[in-house]
């Protein structure tokens, strides 16, 4: 999570439906899906080899002669390309449905020779940007959805390129899949701890002096927790989902590493709970600090208007049109020679009398 702005948009995590009563597997685009681009890797332990803006003659080409085929589409607008990936690869039309159907809960599904994982990723960590990724894998395939461009694979398409041996281009398609899902799952830890430092500096700030715009950020901030809290707690699911199920084409020893993946699920649901309880914590606190302000702001005016009442009250008895040469009793103090800095006096010592008290009273 990163700082949230006044005008920040709230994550949208709604379904886009084809109409009611369509056939089941009816692909239908989103008007506002982005164009289609496909990115054919490659993978075998020795070498590796990446096609920018592939098409299906190159999959056609390539498919059967190496180990691994890592094929990325991104963007969802061309819908017979997506139908003829599905063809090629034998992916279940409803499956292909929910790719183009944006918005799905993470889940897994698992058919006869190949596994479908919806997950949802951040794609863009600075604009908060959620998107989903559809993921397909079989026994020597891997083949990713994504709605627009960014993603955090860019540490896995590395380790690919890499000139030393490593597990990506030996392990297989299982383990392929691992470690895009591993990258999705990691890439949600740099911006929820970016959101406690900033929950920690709000927390500061506000002991040393709260301001109406805390509020908003700690609200804001909370939201944003609760949209992570309601993708991390299916991504868990899913996750313990590829470890039980049986399948052949995922090997005892990559589900080992899928373990390692779901820790980190767990151990993000720790950390969104615990700001969450946070946020609800300080926005309670921010209310009783500012309570205590207004309480304060009273109390001082209330002490002033004390002290001023009996001055108020001595000014205006010795306001009134008294005539002291008509009788001895008309106040005969108004013709006294050091009247008036007599009145000042004794009102001074009113005044400090009564802050003395307070004080003493401490209610000061």
């Amino acid at each position: 999570m990163a700082k949230a702005d006044a005008g920040k948009k709230r994550a949208s995590l709604k379904t886009r439906r084809p109409p009611v009563g369509a056939s089941p597997g009816t692909l239908i685009a989103d008007p506002a899906a982005r164009r289609s681009e496909l990115r054919l890797t490659l993978i075998s332990p020795q070498k590796y080899k990446t096609i920018d803006n592939a098409s299906i003659d190159d999959l056609n080409a390539h498919c059967e002669k190496w180990p691994v085929v890592w094929l990325d589409c991104t963007g969802l607008a061309n819908i017979p390309l997506i139908e003829e990936i599905g063809r090629i690869f034998n992916l279940h039309p409803l499956a292909l449905e929910d790719v183009v159907n944006t918005g799905q809960r993470p889940k897994v599904d698992f058919f006869e020779d190949h596994a479908f994982v919806v997950m949802r990723m951040i794609d863009d960590v600075t604009s908060h940007r959620y998107e989903q990724i559809a993921l397909f894998f079989g026994g020597n395939f891997v083949v990713t959805f994504q709605e627009r461009e960014g993603d955090p694979f860019d540490p896995v398409r590395k380790r690919i390129a890499s000139a030393m041996p490593n597990r990506l281009r030996s392990r297989g398609a299982d383990y392929l899949a691992y470690a895009l899902i591993d990258a999705i799952v990691d890439s949600y830890f740099p911006p929820i701890e970016a959101a406690s430092e900033l929950v920690d500096g709000i927390e500061d700030e506000m002991l040393n002096k709260p301001h109406k715009d805390q509020m908003r950020q700690l609200h804001e901030l909370r939201r944003d927790a609760g949209v992570l809290k309601g993708v991390l707690w299916p991504m868990r699911d899913t996750l313990a989902t590829l470890i039980r199920n049986d399948v052949t084409f995922v090997k005892a020893e990559t589900k080992i590493f899928f373990n390692d993946t779901l820790d980190h699920s767990l151990r993000l649901i720790e950390l969104v709970e615990n700001q969450r309880d946070m946020l609800t914590g300080l926005i309670e606190m921010h209310v009783s600090l500012t309570q205590a302000r207004t309480n304060d702001v009273i109390s001082y005016l209330t002490i002033v208007s004390v002290i001023f009442m009996p001055l108020t009250f001595l000014v205006g008895v010795w306001g009134m049109n008294f005539d002291p040469g008509s009788s001895p009793w008309n106040m005969p103090e108004l013709k006294a020679y050091y009247g008036y800095p007599a009145a000042i006096l004794f009102m001074a010592v009113v005044a400090v009398g009564l802050i003395l008290f307070f004080k003493w009273k401490k209610w000061l």
